[in-house]
């Protein structure tokens, strides 16, 4: 049985566009009907006019399938292609310690039991741990909202982490225990080598890159009113050495894909709006060197972003448990929507898959994308 979670929870807003999608006018925007879901949803955004339509469809490409693939699939329909592949899941935001992070959880885990695979790692795109963590290193919340949670039975593979900024800001040192934690802890998945860091997947001929940053710049980190001081991020001296790091690695040889990494976004439609921090520092580095994917966290929902001219698709899976807030604009595209759920990767030496679920495991959406850059949604 699938399991439900409550209406309110589900999430708020979609923009996505389907034929196959009725739509009817309502006073607060439009509602559809969604066949995957049998359900009528309400956008809050209005239809955009012909204009903004048309910049829309410049700025986000082929979007039609979208909506009409919310579904889960039934099990057995991945056998076909999976031959080869490589499967990593992804989530952000996620350490809520409460219900809603284990319902994405057991969501992760039924998935990989229709599916009949397990995948190869999983990515925490950070705030791993909301609220202090007792202990540092021997907390139990290691156990209860890591070990536990994201099983070894279903998650074999290593767990690779960056930092957010509430693994920053809700304890002193708090990104300090997690930094240590897998030398203080023999046997764990979980894998936070440094503030920064490169992967090669899978180590023999590897498809992708990983370059991992920490995203709590002074900038984006801000100012603690309570204690009037800044609140706790990298340092100057940390920000300048990253960013060498990160030039001198994107200038070095490369697999065929590369991904960055990090938690907050550069651009996002959600509550915390676009990062002039980051776009700033990283964002002539992603198309000097044509990166083709950014992971990331930090707004409450789910979302794929694309800019005509950009090689660089803006994923993020901020779904994995704190409370999902509702989208600030939808404007870009071309998907995004406030809700629970996690981000699944798929690549072969051909072709790289990215694909949202919600808790339920249901496919919201779902988009293709070559070496050469050609991308492709549904």
């Amino acid at each position: 049985m699938r399991e439900k979670i409550p209406n309110r929870e589900r999430g708020f807003s979609t923009f996505a566009y389907s034929r196959s999608t009725r739509i009817r006018s309502h006073p607060r925007g439009v509602i559809s009907f969604v066949p995957g879901l049998r359900r009528w949803e309400l956008s809050t955004a209005m239809l955009p006019s012909p204009t903004t339509r048309r910049r829309f469809l410049r700025q986000s490409f082929c979007f039609s399938a979208a909506l009409g693939l919310s579904r889960v699939l039934p099990p057995g329909a991945w056998a076909a292609e999976a031959a080869g592949d490589h499967f990593i899941l992804a989530i952000g935001d996620f350490g809520s310690d409460d219900e809603k992070q284990q319902a994405v959880a057991r969501g992760m885990i039924r998935h990989g039991e229709e599916s009949k695979r397990k995948p190869d790692a999983l990515w925490l795109l950070g705030d791993n741990f909301y609220k202090p963590m007792p202990g540092g290193v021997k907390s139990e919340r290691w156990q209860r909202g890591f070990e536990a949670m994201y099983p070894a039975a279903h998650f074999p593979g290593p767990c690779w982490a960056v930092l957010g900024n509430h693994d920053y800001h809700d304890e002193a040192g708090g990104e300090k225990a997690q930094l240590t934690y897998a030398k203080a802890t023999p046997g764990t998945r979980w894998t936070l080598p440094a503030k920064w860091y490169r992967l090669d997947f899978p180590s023999l001929n590897p498809l992708v890159t990983f370059l991992c940053l920490d995203s709590n710049l002074p900038s984006p980190s801000g100012w603690d009113e309570k204690l009037g001081a800044p609140r706790p991020s990298l340092t100057a001296a940390e920000v300048a050495e990253q960013q060498a790091w990160f030039q001198a690695e994107l200038a070095k040889p490369r697999a065929a894909y590369t991904a960055v990494v990090a938690h907050h976004p550069l651009f996002t439609n959600g509550q915390h709006g676009d990062s002039k921090p980051l776009i700033a520092a990283w964002d002539g580095l992603l198309r000097e060197h044509g990166v083709q994917f950014y992971f990331c966290g930090h707004d409450h929902d789910l979302q794929h972003l694309e800019f005509e001219g950009h090689p660089t698709s803006f994923v993020i899976s901020g779904g994995g448990g704190a409370r999902a807030r509702e989208l600030k604009k939808m404007d870009r595209g071309p998907f995004g929507k406030a809700i629970y759920g996690f981000t699944e990767l798929q690549f072969n030496a051909e072709r790289f898959i990215v694909r949202h679920f919600d808790a339920n495991r249901a496919l919201l959406h779902t988009f293709s994308k070559t070496a050469a850059g050609r991308m492709q949604v549904g």
